[in-house]
């Protein structure tokens, strides 16, 4: 933002603040969305479904015909069969998935398919003739699409593990990266479409990947990982090359060389946590439970130690202590801009600048934290802020919507008559 104040007329500046924006409004109607515990019109849960997920529900379903025949109908099975099929599309059409592993999904998908018509077969005999034979025979069916089904799953468990591996290793090093922030600097318009063009299909693999991931990612919990890897992925790609283009046009720039560089360091950041997820996955695939990744500077709560004074959180090292200084100073540069234009408003009264100077306050709190100093003294107290903030963002998402609405009546022809000074002064 502070760029596109630096360089107002520049395009790819106002790109980069647009994008930032849009990402605060995303943050702010997810928060909205867990509170009220309301989606959108138009999202539903079972377009969200995994590959992983759906096996598992037809799977369930099967194993219950066994016991009650008529626990629905041939064209509810075949449906469900077919929709978690259709997922496995996103392997097979990927032009990333090598040709055994496509062949290989592709037959036994095939091969499910037919394994229903058996059963099918077979559960119509079931419902007309109960014989312990038939029943035998059902069972056997059962078992055989449960098994091509696991087949299945770990075909598509491989292929997008494999590849999520081989890309990370691949990138490891961050080559394209570093060469787009060097074109940057250098000012250099020609390296940067060549290196731009490299950073964007490199960002198009890992968003396609973390897709891949979340089919076999079998928890909800990494489902949602995953998801959230994809959006960081897309997202922070766009933004580093407005950035890149920003810097590349006004290459003494410092505001636009640090705005850059805080855009790479969310990108290498997101690099390892998808390593970290790609290990939980296999995890969970393999049978184990997975070890917890904690946050080392926070203590860890047991059954036997109720009270946290009594805890010692691990030491950091130094470069864990640099970043969250580093992180806490633009927290404090963050919190003395929000005062200063908090301060323009006439009305100190006003809703939403009583809570954004709460937001303030609670933010130079935890600001004086990653410093060691402040009221803040436990983690305890931290967490406690930390909700305190969510509160007030809360507070002041709300009355942005209430001006918003009022505005809007305003607005409307024969309503309100126009916008007055009147009607803006209570929001100045």
């Amino acid at each position: 933002m502070l760029t596109c104040l630096r360089h107002p007329n520049c395009e790819s500046a106002h790109k980069n603040k647009e994008g930032v924006f849009d990402r605060m409004k995303v943050a702010l109607d997810k928060v909205i969305e867990i509170v009220t515990d309301c989606k959108p019109k138009g999202e539903t849960d079972i377009a969200s479904i995994s590959v992983f997920t759906g096996i598992k529900e037809f799977k369930m379903n099967i194993e219950t015909l066994q016991e009650n025949l008529y626990f629905q109908s041939k064209e509810s099975l075949s449906a469900t069969l077919e929709a978690t099929l259709e997922r496995t599309e996103d392997f097979t059409d990927s032009a990333y998935t090598s040709h055994e592993h496509r062949e290989r999904i592709l037959e036994l998908s095939a091969q499910a398919r037919r394994e229903l018509q058996q059963l099918v077969s077979v559960w119509i005999q079931a419902q007309s003739k109960k014989t312990k034979s038939v029943a035998e025979e059902l069972e056997l069916s059962v078992l055989k699409i449960s098994h091509s089904l696991n087949e299945l799953k770990k075909e598509l468990h491989s292929a997008a593990t494999q590849r999520a591996a081989d890309l990370l290793k691949y990138h490891a090093d961050h080559v394209v990266l570093k060469a787009l922030k060097l074109t940057g600097v250098e000012g250099n318009l020609e390296g940067l479409a060549e290196y731009a063009c490299k950073f964007s299909e490199q960002k198009e693999q890992l968003v396609e990947t973390c897709r891949l991931l979340r089919h076999v990612s079998g928890t909800e919990p990494l489902e949602i990982a995953c998801v959230h890897a994809e959006e960081t992925f897309q997202v922070t790609g766009h933004q580093i090359i407005s950035a890149a283009e920003t810097l590349t046009l006004h290459p003494s720039s410092k505001i636009a060389k640090e705005n850059l560089d805080v855009f790479c360091e969310a990108w290498e950041s997101q690099i390892s946590d998808m390593s970290t997820l790609l290990r939980e996955i296999n995890d969970v695939f393999e049978g184990r439970r997975g070890e917890k990744y904690g946050y080392l500077s926070l203590p860890k709560l047991t059954k036997n130690n109720a009270n946290l004074k009594s805890l010692k959180a691990d030491k950091l090292d130094s470069e864990e202590k640099a970043k969250i200084a580093k992180l806490g100073l633009k927290l404090g540069l963050l919190t003395s801009d929000a005062n200063c234009e908090i301060e323009k408003w006439e009305n100190q009264d006003n809703e939403i600048v009583r809570h954004g100077r709460n937001m303030s306050s609670v933010a130079y709190s935890l600001y004086l934290f990653t410093r060691g100093e402040g009221p803040l003294k436990t983690s305890q107290d931290l967490i406690h802020q930390l909700e305190v903030f969510a509160e007030e963002g809360l507070k002041v998402a709300s009355s942005v919507q209430a001006f918003s609405k009022q505005v809007t009546l305003v607005c409307l022809p024969g309503v309100g008559g126009g916008v007055t000074n009147a009607t803006l002064g209570v929001y100045h």
